[in-house]
This record gives structure tokens, C-alpha cells and sequence, in this order.
């Protein structure tokens, strides 16, 4: 579980992006947080895992408190959270297999991590994660050469090999189709829920986190102001969060069209790789 008790962050300028946030997410949910540009959303996250640091206020991941930690503890505690970036943040030059390999960059010593040499079992696991969403016939192939969605994915793998308590997400459709956006939430949440894992989302897109979602918090000027189901999201409450607008076709109801969301998310496969061309990364 995450616990959050009073957690503030005060920037040099005086402003405050969080302004005591209190919130829990227990293990196996799957947590949407929305709000305006500014309101603290990504700060949120990032205080989390310290690469924000925060100015006061307690973050635990089950009985282990993180803003006490030292730089050396910190970098263990990190193995027990993925964290997906909106950009991505692959290795363009790398193959996809190495970009999923790095994720456990934390677990290996220095002369292996800097001579990319990991265990078969780090390799194996990378394989059933690439498999698993769609992507083990890519695994010789470039970062550089994905589709947006593709490289997603990858995060995610990499995300995953960590063997994470905690996932942290921060804006995982923003550069993608309507279509795959669908995708991409769909299988966090598949994997969360195959994992038991927690998470945390900061989605702009409402109808999205109302679709996936079974939990919101909405931030506002750095303050919880709605904390409750997807399907609670009236007109009201979301003019709370961004002010005055039409809402009646963002809180519409939409299904999610789980018709072929196998094959969508699945490209047609190519012969599986040879694994004998790994061996010089063992």
C-alpha cells in the first residue's frame, strides 16, 4: 500500500504545488488522477519516488518510509517502483530488449550493468514480458524505430521487470491515437490486476480514466477536491477540478469495446527470434 500523510511541496518561489495531500492506494488498484495543467499532478508522482523532493509531509510504500531515506536506501526502494513516462524515455540507439533489460540496471553491479551482461533469468522474464504485450517479435529493433504506442509497451516491460509493488504513470496516452490509448490503459490495468499491483495515473483525458479506472482523485491548485469512483464524476464535480465548461459529453457514459481487443492489441506476429543471439548479453 501507499500512504501519503500532510505531503507539501513548496518550490523556491514560494508556490505550492501540493498543499498536504492525504491519500492511500492499496495494493491491486488502479488509481486515475486528473486536473487542470498545474495542479500538482505530476509533482504528486514525482515526490513519490524523490525525484521531486518533498518540502514536508510522510510518503510510506507499506511500512517503509520514503522521505527519510538516504541517497543509497533510496536507490533500493526505487526497485520497488516502475515508474512509465509520458516521453517514453527510452534509449533511442538501443534495442528493444536492452531498453526492457535496463529496468533492472537497480538489481545488477556496475562492471555487468555497464557491460550489459545480465543472468538468463533477467532475460527469460524479458522475453514473457515482450511476449506478453505483443512485441517479442521486436526485440532486435531500435527504440528509434517504434510507433508511439510500441514504445510504450516497452516502457511498460521495463516498468515491469523491476518486479514492482507500485506503478507510477505519468501521462502514458498523451502522444497517441484515440485507439491506442485504449490500448495502452487497457493493458495497464490487465497487468495490474495480473500482478496485483498499485498504481497511479495522471491522465488528462477524463473519458479514459472513466473508462479504466475504477477510482479518481481530482486535483485542483495543488488540493484533493474529489476522491470517489469514475462513475461519480457529475458536471459539478468536474467543474470543480477545471472550472466552468459543457460536461455533458465528457461524463457521457462510454463503454469500452472489448470486441477484439486482443487483435488490436497484438500485430501479427512474426517467426519467433532465435535466443542463441542473446548470448552475448548473458
Amino acid at each position: 500500500m501507499l500512504r501519503l500523510e500532510s505531503l507539501v511541496k513548496r518550490y523556491k518561489t514560494g508556490d505550492e504545488a501540493l498543499k498536504g495531500i492525504d491519500l492511500e492506494v492499496p495494493d491491486g488498484q488502479v488509481m486515475a488522477l486528473i486536473g487542470p495543467s498545474g495542479a500538482g499532478k505530476s509533482t504528486l508522482i514525482r515526490c513519490v519516488n524523490r525525484l521531486v523532493e518533498p518540502t514536508s509531509g510522510r510518503i510510506y510504500l507499506g511500512d517503509l518510509e520514503l522521505t527519510t531515506l538516504s541517497a543509497g536506501q533510496l536507490r533500493k526502494a526505487r526497485r520497488r517502483m516502475g515508474m512509465i513516462f509520458q516521453e517514453y524515455a527510452l534509449v533511442e540507439r538501443l534495442s528493444v530488449m536492452e531498453n526492457v533489460l535496463s529496468g533492472r540496471l537497480g538489481y545488477s553491479g556496475f562492471w555487468r550493468s555497464y557491460f550489459r551482461k545480465f543472468p538468463q533469468s533477467d532475460i527469460d522474464e524479458a522475453f514473457r514480458l515482450l511476449e506478453r504485450v505483443g512485441l517479442d517479435h521486436m526485440v532486435d529493433k531500435r527504440a528509434d524505430e517504434l510507433s508511439g504506442g510500441q514504445r510504450q509497451r516497452v516502457g511498460i516491460c521495463r516498468a515491469l521487470i523491476q518486479n514492482p509493488e507500485l506503478l507510477l504513470i505519468d501521462e502514458p496516452t498523451a502522444s497517441l491515437d484515440p485507439k491506442t490509448s485504449r490500448q495502452i490503459m487497457r493493458l495497464v490495468v490487465e497487468l495490474c490486476e495480473e500482478r496485483h499491483l498499485a498504481a497511479i495515473i495522471n491522465i488528462h483525458d477524463v473519458l479514459l480514466a472513466q473508462m479504466f479506472a475504477k477510482r479518481v482523485v481530482g486535483l485542483e491548485n495543488g488540493t484533493v477536491v474529489y476522491d470517489g469512483p469514475a462513475d461519480k464524476l457529475t458536471a459539478d464535480v468536474l467543474t470543480q477540478i477545471y472550472g466552468e465548461e459543457d460536461w455533458s459529453a465528457t461524463i457521457r457514459k462510454v463503454d469500452d469495446e472489448e470486441g477484439g481487443a486482443e487483435e488490436e492489441l497484438a500485430e501479427d506476429h512474426l517467426p519467433q527470434i532465435d535466443r542463441d543471439r542473446l548470448a552475448g548479453m548473458q
